[in-house]
């Protein structure tokens, strides 16, 4: 979309941008406003050919648009206020997928219209923050109706982190930015940013695992809760959907269990290693990967692993990538220390991102606890990156 834009001809033009002082905040507000249009027609036609398959008919086209838009302010972090009380809870996959677009748009500006200095990329960066964020109340007002009213700050603030987050790091991807900010620091902390997101895609692999395997041992439970629906194709194909959007969401509970912490799906229900609550859960067939007993599982042991493996891998990554000014295996290790503390950290904050509200009352706190998790992750993983870098390190110099 963006290299289409920056196709058409416009007089005068002599390069990209040249004389044209505003020609990259139009190609940014045109790039952003395209992966906002993109989102919701793609999401609108999710719906209707899911309702199509309702033989009463289904939603209708606005109302297929309607819902639609709501799950895009909800992955962006916005929030709707139902009668059962307020939702805030982001689909991960959705919102993975609009930063992507928003990364992609971000880099594709630089690539065309080739800003020059930091200035400029921020004046890109900035833009794509005030037209996302700017379509996110506008859709908000839209889609605003007696059934769920839309809470409008917080889907202008949340609309406006994730595109600061996604633009700004394809326009820093893009350009020389990074690099020139990674030239200015320490030696071993060049590495540490690509070993921390190692770990990162290790952990969220691993939680994805651990989910995987909870529903297939319970397979039987989740054919349960999905039958006990009822309804047609529609609603079949549409609780998978669903489902499908909230895996890394469970994945971020799953890291919760593996941490120490845990997680909660409202009040009554709190799943941890050091013991188990259960109580009334909405009937989602997701939900079948809990415990049926008041038992801890093996599987919640087994994944108090999993802080260990992704810090390894943290560390493993950080002692390969250390050259030969970095230093020795005792200094990879030191430096793997605050590798792991950091993998901690962007687990918190994924823990964070994922939880949210289901209403009022006993579901008004779903997810792992952020800070706590945050910790224990830190704490296990920073022992094991240390570890694991040491020993890339001592086998890299031979």
């Amino acid at each position: 979309m963006v290299s289409l834009l920056a196709r058409l001809p416009v007089p005068g033009q002599r390069g990209p941008g040249a004389g044209r002082p505003w020609y990259p905040a139009a190609l940014t507000a045109a790039a952003t406003a395209a992966v906002t249009l993109l989102g919701l027609l793609g999401l609108g036609l999710a719906v209707v050919v899911v309702e199509t398959l309702d033989p009463a008919g289904g939603f209708s086209v606005p109302s297929a648009a309607r819902v639609g838009g709501r799950l895009w302010l909800l992955a962006n972090g916005g929030g709707l206020d139902l009668p059962s009380g307020p939702l805030v809870l982001a689909p991960l996959l959705l919102t993975l997928a609009v930063a992507w677009g928003l990364d992609r748009a971000g880099r594709g500006v630089l690539r065309v219209a080739e800003p020059a200095g930091a200035r400029a990329a921020a004046g890109v960066v900035a833009t794509a923050v005030a037209v996302h964020a700017l379509l996110a109340v506008l859709l908000g007002l839209v889609v605003d109706g007696p059934g769920a009213r839309t809470d409008l700050l917080r889907c202008g603030l949340g609309a406006a982190v994730l595109a600061a987050v996604a633009v700004g790091w394809g326009v820093l991807r893009e350009g020389d930015l990074l690099d020139g900010v990674l030239d200015r620091l320490p030696g071993p902390v060049r590495p540490l940013l690509p070993a921390v997101l190692a770990g990162l895609l290790a952990a969220g692999a691993l939680g994805l695992a651990v989910v995987a395997v909870a529903l297939a041992a319970d397979a039987s439970g989740y054919a349960a809760v999905a039958g006990a629906l009822g309804g047609s194709g529609a609603g079949a194909v549409g609780t998978l959907a669903l489902g499908a959007l909230l895996l890394p969401n469970a994945a971020a509970a799953a890291l919760g269990v593996a941490a120490g912490p845990g997680f909660a799906v409202g009040a009554g229900t709190v799943v941890s290693v050091h013991g188990i609550s259960l109580g009334p859960v909405p009937a989602f067939p997701l939900l079948a990967a809990l415990p049926d007993t008041q038992a801890v599982p093996l599987l919640a042991f087994v994944s108090q692993a999993v802080p260990a493996l992704a810090g390894l891998v943290a560390g493993v990554a950080l002692g390969r990538r250390m050259t030969d000014d970095d230093g020795g295996s005792v200094v990879a290790g030191l430096w793997g220390v605050p590798a792991g503390v950091v993998l901690g950290l962007g687990v918190g904050v994924l823990a964070a991102v994922a939880g949210g509200s289901l209403g009022d009352g006993a579901l008004a706190d779903v997810g792992a606890p952020p800070v706590a998790t945050a910790l224990s992750f830190a704490l296990q993983a920073g022992v094991a990156a240390a570890v694991g870098a040491a020993t890339a390190r001592w086998r890299s110099l031979g």
